[in-house]
């Protein structure tokens, strides 16, 4: 898979010294979220703490007014979180330590996943990951996955963008009610929204089950089934953390609902990155790194 290219921080230094986020820094202008301009900025998932932790300070996001009702802009996890980063687990973990219990047919998908182990006996992890073939992530595990998100509020509707797979999902705000029988299986599922006091609440379903809700050590999927229903609550504590609780209810696979919550961070001046899984890099790296390591010729 091909890394994101990021900027030097002298670039970086260039592009801000000439952007309004320069002049900013004088009294009475508002600090923009977004630096407009070309080139390659700072993205939600980069591993330069002092650089993202020093726009944070500078957009003042402790203090910062907002409006509740408002979630735009780039979100991601604790940046200087080097576990969670390294384990690729987001704002969310929907991993074993908060896995309900299975029912029968669950535990039986449960079990398909299960990565195959090489001549050696070390285990092949991924070999049944969707992901390895460059299939869809799907909701939610693009969302737990630790790769930044991007709300964008319009009349009538929410788009969230992901930065995996650089893909958006829509979240209809309009009134309309999620269908009992949704007509198409979707990777990203059908999605509605509103609100209820500060708090933005999702729910979606038409989930296409060959997407896994996430994974467990690369050794693992958590399936769902084509009845999954997710119900996602965001709350904006204040300018700089979003509050996220998220529920899986899918009875025929999990023998109660899953819930888990997390808090992502603001990151003032991010863009969110074009991350493509492209299939001809997938194959190549999986033939020359992949099966080798495990000794599969």
């Amino acid at each position: 898979m091909r890394n994101i290219v990021k900027a030097s921080l002298v670039a970086l230094a260039a592009v801000l010294a000439w952007s309004p986020f320069a002049l900013a820094q004088r009294p009475g202008l508002e600090i923009p979220l977004v630096t407009p301009g070309p080139g390659w900025k700072t993205c939600a998932r980069c591993e330069n703490d002092a650089h993202v932790d020093d726009e944070r300070k500078k957009a003042s996001v402790d203090n910062h007014a907002f409006d509740p009702h408002d979630l735009s802009g780039v979100w991601g996890d604790v940046v200087g979180n080097r576990k969670a980063f390294i384990s690729q687990a987001g704002p969310i973990d929907l991993d074993a330590k908060t896995l309900p219990p299975l029912t029968p047919y669950g535990q039986k998908l449960h079990d398909a996943t299960k990565s195959a182990v090489g001549p050696e006996g070390v285990v092949e992890a991924n070999s049944n990951d969707p992901m390895v073939i460059c299939d869809p992530l799907g909701w939610p595990r693009q969302f737990v996955y630790n790769y930044g998100v991007e709300f964008v509020q319009t009349p009538g509707r929410v788009f969230e963008f992901v930065e995996w797979g650089h893909t958006w999902r829509t979240i209809w705000t309009d009134g309309r009610k999620l269908p009992d029988d949704p007509p198409v299986q979707r990777f990203e599922g059908y999605a509605i929204g509103h609100w209820e006091g500060d708090e933005f609440v999702v729910e979606s379903s038409g989930f296409d089950p060959r997407s896994w809700v996430s994974s467990d050590r690369g050794q693992y999927g958590f399936p769902h089934s084509e009845d999954m229903k997710v119900v996602e609550r965001y709350k904006r504590i204040n300018y700089g953390v979003l509050q996220e609780t998220m529920t899986i209810i899918d009875p025929k696979v999990y023998t109660k609902p899953w819930t888990t919550s997390g808090t992502a961070l603001l990151q003032p001046n991010a863009e969110i990155g074009e991350y493509f899984c492209v299939p001809s890099e997938s194959i190549n790296f999986n033939e020359k790194q992949t099966k080798p390591s495990v000794g599969l010729e």
